[in-house]
């Protein structure tokens, strides 16, 4: 029989072996008496107990078997180590070989996920399962199929991704530089993957990788990680992601060393994984003086449980002796995964019977296990652990890590880590709820993650040396001294009063194109360029801009002239204004004439002399001259409504008319793009813009038909030589030199838009956005119209009222409403003439006809009472109603009645109704 506890790699101390010997003896001499009581399991357990974070895990290991064959009857565990050695392959063979002597039931461990994967592989073949304190970052497809017999005891290396891309995200910095160590392969297994997917969603990237070579193959580390950090000297990024690394020793030399170098330090920001904060408790103060500043991801577990503050007193006396040179002797976070991965195997074997050995009812009692364990809950599914794990934010200060914070990947940071009570504060957080105490002690603001200037190393700004336009940017060279004006250079020295700190720089004129001095901005050449450099969605992708300070456009510049018309008078309204005009009045005078011409004598008479009276009538209107009486009401209410109209546009015809006459107006003597490419003309542009490419790329201009013109004095010239049928200018050029030249020249509105006129910084740069902000402060408050009102100051002939912007003619929109009510009003009277016309047509016939055969019956009594041929006796009623008189008159019978009596029969007559006829 062995000992319970072995160790392959003995230590360097001979009392240890002594005892190791002593005890084996005693069990060895009592083994015999209880060996028919309990079965003996072997476990192996691969870790490097060399290192600090082997040797946290051992000592919490061998408390693991300790408290479960205090308690066992049935069982018994006996712990076999084996160091993995440099190479993955190591801990393969050293697995393997652990299986064939010690006939292992289980196998835990591996610090690094090859080893796993190795040993994964070797425990499906002779069925043994394998518990890995190792993980990927990103978890391979069918891992369950793969390897069986794997169980993954942690599961939060892929959320501490996240979580740190969260903290980079909430401080809006841009590019990070990453830092870890090789894993011996050339790989990261997935992180530097997730990482650069993780900081995308937020907007950032990974502008440099800086890999550092396995600790254990070095002979002279602090020497070669000198080497890599002064690769960093270029980089402008301050955000340092330290992702792994496998040896505490590795992470004292590379703090140290950047420190010294300055990376560690005011605006600087470094990140540390769990791999790195679980070595916290080991460095002396020295290291962690170093590392002060420093923010860092933790896994969350309780310290408060009475389980963990019993281990913690156990571990830290046996740490303490077996470990006496370690400064610090408290359990990390893979002390108690490896304690709970014994416990997960206890809980396994301990469902079994005592003559069951199947491996296979071994891993599915591992995998059914639903405990809380000292690293939290312990349950799993597809192999891996099911609990969300939750991370603490933490704050390197001193030999105690600061708790600032925690993250739930589900629901970002929270103040106390538990959901139930974070879920409404999440919605308003977007960063730490705690001040966080930086590198260099800056406390009062957050770092620009950057390297932002010092009076030593100033800001490198690039000037163009060479402008179109010297309103916007002048170099004057007085001997060796150089001075920059402009309405760039002031509007620059304005943002920097607006930023709350120092900004040293220094200003360099580069003679070259607007794209090579974007070119120098990307590959570092300078810090930014202060001009007037065209936002571009080409540029974008290299450079960083700042908010526009100026609209851009491309206008058409052209020749002009005076617009004079003998057809002046008919400007004021459009064609359409005119006819709908033209109509109403000849629609308002039918209506006059309709109203009049009955009653009112100077609207009688010849049809033509009616008409010619209408016509005057109306046409008079127009200047308020007519002469003409009215006798009908309603043709009063059509005529005071028609003088109203009349009045709107005599006054609108009069204020137009005297505007397109005052005001000097261009017209231009091109105004078709396609005209100008179909008659095969030069035009000019700016030859370092960008406005050269554009007009062949996009516009289609041929190269040999485009002119460049490097001032704007020669625009001038060259229109006058012919050499040019028209100009492109950028619309703050085209306002400059229009300002200048307005009585000559007139501006097509811009139809191709561009971003904007914007300072150049660096990719990611900090102090692109704080210049933006001070850019939109300055246009809030009025500075940057001041300056706009300064130096683009119209010339002093161009002050007056002149434009060439034309006097639009006045539409049938604006008066529409106007005709409308003119036009219903002479409708509306027309209407009520024409009911009161029926009305009194009607009873015009009712009372003739009644008056007919009143005086025919009247006639025909006469007749048979007189028998006087052609005279007739009417008979009149007196005023008495109880007595008839009559008296006889005599006159002559009327034509109308003589037409009746030739029609009608004497029969059509009844008599008796007739008074005066029996």
């Amino acid at each position: 029989m062995s000992c319970s506890i072995t160790c392959v790699n003995t230590g360097s101390r001979p009392w240890l072996i002594v005892l190791g010997f002593i005890s084996c003896f005693f069990i060895l001499s009592y083994g015999d008496e209880g060996s028919d009581s309990y079965k003996l399991i072997n476990i192996g357990a691969i870790i490097d107990v060399n290192s600090r974070n082997g040797k946290e895990k051992k000592v919490a290991m061998e408390i693991a078997v300790q408290d479960f064959n205090n308690v066992s009857q049935n069982h018994k565990l006996s712990l076999h180590f084996q160091g993995p050695e440099r190479d993955p392959l190591q801990a393969a063979s050293a697995a393997e070989k652990l299986i064939k002597e010690k006939e292992l039931k289980a196998i835990i461990g591996m610090e690094r996920w090859g080893e796993a994967t190795l040993v994964a592989d070797i425990g499906n073949r002779v069925q043994v399962p394998v518990l890995s304190l190792a993980e990927p970052a990103i978890t391979p497809l069918l891992m369950p199929v793969r390897w069986p017999f794997l169980v993954r005891m942690t599961n939060h290396r892929a959320e501490q991704i996240k979580g740190i891309a969260a903290l980079v995200g909430s401080y809006n910095w841009k590019r990070v530089v990453v830092v870890y160590e090789d894993d011996g392969n050339g790989g990261d297994t997935g992180e530097l993957t997730l990482l650069s997917e993780a900081l995308q969603d937020i907007g950032s990237e990974i502008e440099y990788r800086l890999v550092l070579p396995p600790f254990s193959y070095l002979t002279n580390p602090k020497e070669v990680v000198q080497e890599e950090l002064e690769k960093l000297l270029r980089i402008q990024s301050r955000v340092f992601i330290v992702l792994q690394s496998s040896s505490s020793s590795m992470v004292i030399h590379l703090f140290r060393e950047a420190k010294e170098m300055g990376f560690v330090g005011m605006d600087s920001v470094w990140i540390i994984s769990d791999t790195i904060t679980s070595f916290l408790d080991s460095f002396n103060s020295s290291v962690i003086s170093s590392m002060e500043g420093a923010l860092g991801i933790k896994p969350y577990f309780s310290e408060d449980s009475s389980s963990y503050i019993d281990f913690k007193a156990r571990f830290r006396k046996t740490f303490r002796a077996e470990y006496p040179e370690e400064d610090s002797s408290d359990p990390g976070f893979y002390a108690l995964k490896a304690y709970d991965s014994i416990k997960t195997v206890t809980q396994g074997i301990s469902k079994m019977t005592s003559d069951d050995s199947d491996a296979k009812i071994l891993i599915k009692n591992i995998l059914s296990s639903n405990f809380t364990g000292l690293s939290g809950e312990i349950s799993f599914k597809e192999g891996r652990l099911l609990q969300t794990p939750i991370l603490r934010i933490i704050n390197v200060l001193g030999k105690k890590d600061r708790e600032l914070d925690f993250w739930l990947p589900e629901f970002g940071f929270s103040k106390s880590g538990e959901i139930e009570n974070d879920t409404m504060e999440r919605n308003s957080r977007t960063g730490l709820v705690s001040a966080v105490i930086w590198p260099g002690d800056l406390s009062k603001q957050d770092p620009k993650g950057w390297a932002m200037p010092t009076n030593a190393k100033k800001l490198k700004i690039a000037v163009p040396g060479r402008t179109s336009f010297e309103k916007f940017v002048k170099v004057h060279q007085h001997g060796k001294k150089l001075t920059f004006d402009g309405f760039c250079i002031r509007l620059f020295e304005e943002v920097r009063k607006v930023l709350e700190y120092a900004l040293p720089f220094e200003f360099i004129p580069v003679n070259g194109t607007y794209d090579e001095l974007i070119n120098g901005v990307y590959n570092k050449t300078y810090d930014a360029v202060v001009g007037d450099v065209t936002i571009l969605a080409s540029r974008s992708k290299l450079v960083e801009f700042t908010q526009p300070y100026a609209e851009s456009g491309l206008s058409m510049v052209v020749p002009a002239k005076s617009e004079q018309s003998a057809w002046m008078f008919m400007r004021p309204f459009t064609w359409k204004m005119w006819v709908v005009t033209g109509v109403i009045l000849i629609y308002t005078m039918l209506i006059v004439w309709l109203l009049e011409h009955k009653e009112n004598p100077d609207f009688n008479g010849p049809w033509q002399n009616q008409i010619s009276i209408a016509l005057w009538f109306t046409f008079s209107s127009l200047f308020f001259a007519h002469r003409e009486r009215i006798y009908n009401n309603l043709t009063r209410v059509v005529v005071v409504v028609w003088l109203f109209v009349v009045l709107i546009l005599n006054s609108s015809y009069t204020a137009s008319l005297s505007s397109m006459l005052t005001v000097q107006r261009l017209k231009p003597n091109v105004t078709d793009i396609e005209w100008l490419k179909r008659n095969n003309l030069k035009v000019g542009c700016d030859g370092d813009s960008f406005v050269r490419k554009y007009l062949v790329d996009v516009i289609e201009f041929r190269p040999e038909n485009i002119l460049d013109v490097n001032s704007e004095y020669k625009y001038q010239g060259e229109f006058k030589n012919n050499s040019i049928a028209a100009a492109f200018l950028e619309l703050p050029y085209e306002k400059v030199f229009i300002n200048r030249y307005c009585k000559g020249f007139t501006a097509t509105t811009p139809a191709y838009r561009y971003g904007g006129l914007g300072f150049v910084f660096q990719k990611g740069s900090p102090i692109a956005a704080d210049f933006s902000e001070a850019i939109l402060k300055l246009s809030e408050n009025g500075v940057l119209r001041s300056l706009e009102e300064r130096w683009f100051a119209p010339s002093a002939e161009c002050s007056t009222n002149i434009t060439n912007n034309e006097t639009e003619s006045l539409t049938l929109s604006s008066f529409w409403g106007l005709y409308l009510i003119s036009g219903g009003t002479s409708t509306f009277c027309f209407i009520i003439f024409l009911v009161r016309l029926l009305r009194n047509y009607r009873r015009d016939r009712q009372e003739a006809s009644i008056s007919s055969i009143w005086r025919l019956a009247r006639y025909k009594c006469n007749r048979e009472g007189m028998q006087k041929p052609g005279r007739v006796i009417i008979i009149a009623a007196t005023q008495d109603a109880n007595e008839l008189s009559s008296s006889r008159l005599e006159y002559p019978i009327p034509s109308d009645i003589t037409d009746d009596l030739q029609e009608s029969s004497e029969s059509d007559i009844e008599m008796h109704n007739i008074p005066g006829c029996s």
